[in-house]
């Protein structure tokens, strides 16, 4: 039997036969307590965001900051833009911070959850509702209440959800999955996505009322490649996260941070974060120079078309060879393993969209994650 004390006083007691939805409140608390994406203390994950703190002294980042400041006090729904790795989540964890409200920070993937699953994730379930729902289970808008919640990729958000997170919206009010009563909630929105959703409202995959109810106040993060002033700053942060974590004190030549600052950064500060605790892992003495950085960013590698630098129609792909010859094969290898390593990060680790951007089918991708040991989200 396991008994289990709970964030809000109650006790969850797990008895023979288990049931559902008791394993599942247990499964969900026990992945909360060591999620750095649930927890309430303001931080952040490293690898997905790139940092605790919002980190840059580009012009970008400074307004960044200057328009959370201004939103965090009021109760303004909030939409944040920007590319996959760019470090949405941080700032919202910031809004939550400088809001002043007591409750909660909650977070959830919306284009993660199944569709049958999301309205009960959401606002919860009575018991009854559906086949298993054997106990009343309590959705993360009342798990926020005098909080924030954050709805991650709302881009994803299926149509049918949209309607009914809309009407919540406009009239503060939720009903739990099988029940009749309206719950009031005391809640901050805050929502963002990668997608366009302009584009999306024009070709009729989302909601136009909806997207002009979540973009009260908009801020845009823009991608590392426009800001690569921040690139230093964020190295030094990384670094000295790294440290801590692993003892490795890294030491980057002036030619190595040049590499970094003249990269495209397709997965931005999460691909940067990535890549500065893979090298705290390969390189224990510290050292990293130009001719240790791993494929896309050694000079000599990088005449290689990307997405960021699609070729001319009908123009030849070209690469230099270096000077002292090559590895065919190894080098294959390796660009095979940063293409994919690449994909997932802009996916966040979602093999089915890694292998839709890499143009593969999802069961060829998985075995060469497998091959390269690489890690995915499923």
């Amino acid at each position: 039997m396991l008994r289990k004390e709970f964030p809000w006083a109650r006790f969850y007691t797990l008895r023979s036969p288990v049931q559902f939805d008791d394993l599942g409140d247990v499964l969900e608390e026990i992945w909360a307590s060591h999620s750095p994406r649930r927890r309430d203390d303001g931080r952040g994950s490293a690898a997905q965001s790139g940092g605790e703190a919002i980190i840059g002294e580009s012009s970008a980042m400074q307004s960044v900051r200057t328009l959370i400041e201004r939103v965090a006090p009021s109760q303004a729904t909030v939409l944040i833009t920007g590319e996959s790795g760019t470090g949405k989540e941080v700032v919202v964890r910031q809004i939550h911070r400088l809001s002043g409200r007591k409750g909660a920070f909650v977070a959830i993937n919306c284009g993660a959850i199944p569709e049958h699953l999301l309205e009960s994730e959401l606002f919860g379930h009575e018991r009854g509702a559906f086949t298993g729902a054997v106990n009343r289970r309590i959705g993360r808008f009342e798990l926020a209440m005098g909080g924030t919640i954050f709805l991650d990729e709302i881009g994803d958000m299926p149509m049918p959800m949209q309607v009914k997170l809309l009407r919540v919206l406009q009239e503060r009010m939720i009903e739990r999955v099988g029940g009749t009563v309206s719950i009031p909630v005391d809640v901050r929105v805050v929502a963002a996505t990668h997608r366009d959703l302009p584009e999306h409202v024009a070709n009729g995959s989302f909601r136009e009322d909806l997207y002009y109810r979540l973009s009260v106040f908009p801020i845009e993060i823009p991608p590392l490649r426009e800001r690569p002033e921040d690139i230093a700053p964020l190295v030094r942060e990384m670094t000295e996260r790294v440290y801590r974590r692993y003892g490795v004190e890294l030491s980057i030549t002036p030619e190595a941070m040049s590499a970094l600052e003249n990269y495209s950064w397709p997965g931005n500060a999460r691909e940067l974060a990535n890549l500065i605790e893979r090298l705290a892992v390969l390189r224990p003495d510290g050292r990293v120079d130009q001719d240790t950085l791993p494929w896309p960013l050694r000079p000599a590698a990088r005449p290689l078309a990307t997405n960021e630098q699609e070729l001319p129609a009908g123009e030849a792909l070209t690469a230099t060879l270096p000077a002292g010859g090559l590895d065919l094969k190894e080098y294959l290898a390796e660009l095979e393993r940063e293409m994919i390593r690449s994909a997932l990060e802009r996916a966040d680790g979602v093999v089915q969209q890694a292998a839709d951007e890499l143009g593969v089918r999802r069961t060829t991708l998985v075995e060469k994650i497998n091959r390269h040991k690489l890690r995915s989200n499923g």
